[in-house]
């Protein structure tokens, strides 16, 4: 995700760090600054400790889709939140229900570990009017019992606002598992993003009714998530239809070692084509953008042999697979181009403009409605908590 860092990589997963997240740090600190520096520290460690456990959340997905053979490529957090991106949404019900509850278990585990530890030391010598009720309403400085309670209280409404019946949360993913033991995938999510979209409207007119932002904010989220988890469901289920090797550009021009920067210039002006395959004889070298040649001329005058720029690692397709999978390979290198290939053969290339075209056609023959602009860096999501 762009705007984000790396700060570890556990268990095959990158954790980055949105930038935007050291904002609610900063709330956290200015929330509980009024008990002096020492409310500074105890606010930034509350925002901490709850975004580990949210980091915990999202390991309990990751690590269960991993069981399951399905890719982890990296976990984000955000300030309204942590997501877990998966390369590909789980193929089997069974398998996605347990994906998105393994995610609010881990919070029932962590208030579970907690509470025990709180009681203990209620039971301490001198504490018996620190009242855990007393914590929750902030009637109490900054303290470990403090601390402890406000995680079990955050890790609490973690738990049950990811299980709300709709996408992106975990309770959308239970819901569509659900009706996907009865139904088909399609209709499961159909049927899942109505729900969740007619619950944002709620949200959406409670949040207006008692002028909560937040609950407005959410509701939009939820809405939009809702919608984009039903186009992309529609998108899967189209391009499963169709192979590679019925869409990708047979009559590309093509580029060699030997040509410079200059000759892709001239395509760029003759052409409708934004990507040129760079060969040695029939084998790939590699794949000039149009991206990469505009971001050269911005910095350069020389007129270099391409490759100089050339992209070495653009995944690499079989032409039977489906346009759905070629998708997925493009998603998870993040990637808007894929080499096509028969066995060791080079047959061309097929870009993200190439899927939409496909998937557009498609729809025109299935007689569908045409619908908004297809997202092929699409990934499946598995929570945002």
């Amino acid at each position: 995700m762009r705007w984000s860092f790396r700060i570890a990589r556990i268990a095959g997963i990158d954790v980055r760090i949105h930038f935007t997240f050291f904002l609610i740090i900063l709330l956290g600190a200015m929330y509980w600054g009024q008990s002096g520096p020492l409310g500074w520290a105890f606010g930034a460690l509350v925002i901490l400790l709850l975004f580990l456990c949210v980091t915990l959340h999202e390991f309990g997905h990751s690590l269960v889709a991993q069981r399951f053979g399905i890719p982890v490529r990296e976990i984000v957090l955000l300030p309204i939140g942590g997501v877990a991106m998966l390369e590909r949404n789980p193929s089997r019900p069974l398998h996605e229900l347990l994906i998105a509850l393994a995610g609010p278990a881990v919070n029932i585990l962590i208030i579970a570990v907690l509470v025990p530890v709180i009681l203990a030391i209620q039971l301490l010598p001198g504490r018996e009017h620190m009242r855990p009720e007393a914590l929750i309403m902030g009637q109490l400085k900054p303290s470990l019992l403090t601390l402890l309670v406000l995680l079990v209280n955050a890790n609490f409404w973690l738990a049950a606002f990811n299980m709300l019946p709709a996408f992106p949360l975990d309770g959308g993913r239970v819901l569509r598992a659900v009706l996907g033991f009865f139904v088909s995938f399609p209709r499961a999510t159909r049927i899942a993003a109505t729900v969740g979209q007619a619950l944002a409207v709620v949200l959406g007119m409670v949040g207006f009714m008692y002028g909560n932002l937040v609950l407005v904010f959410i509701a939009v989220f939820i809405f939009l998530g809702a919608g984009a988890e039903s186009m992309h469901a529609q998108a899967r289920t189209v391009l499963a239809t169709s192979r590679v090797g019925d869409a990708y550009n047979k009559h590309a021009l093509v580029l060699t070692a030997d040509d410079r920067i200059s000759r892709v210039v001239d395509y760029l002006l003759t052409s409708y084509q934004p990507d040129f395959a760079v060969l040695h004889g029939r084998q790939l070298l590699g794949v000039v953008t149009r991206e990469d040649v505009l971001q050269y001329l911005a910095n350069n005058r020389y007129d270099k042999y391409v490759t100089e720029i050339l992209r070495e690692d653009v995944p690499r397709v079989d032409f039977r697979a489906t346009l759905e999978e070629v998708r997925d390979a493009m998603a998870a290198k993040s990637s808007r181009v894929a080499a096509v290939y028969d066995g060791d053969i080079f047959l061309g290339l097929v870009s993200a403009e190439d899927i939409a075209e496909a998937y557009a056609i498609l729809r025109f023959f299935r007689g569908e409605p045409a619908g908004g602009a297809m997202s092929v860096a699409r990934a499946g999501g598995a929570s945002s908590a």
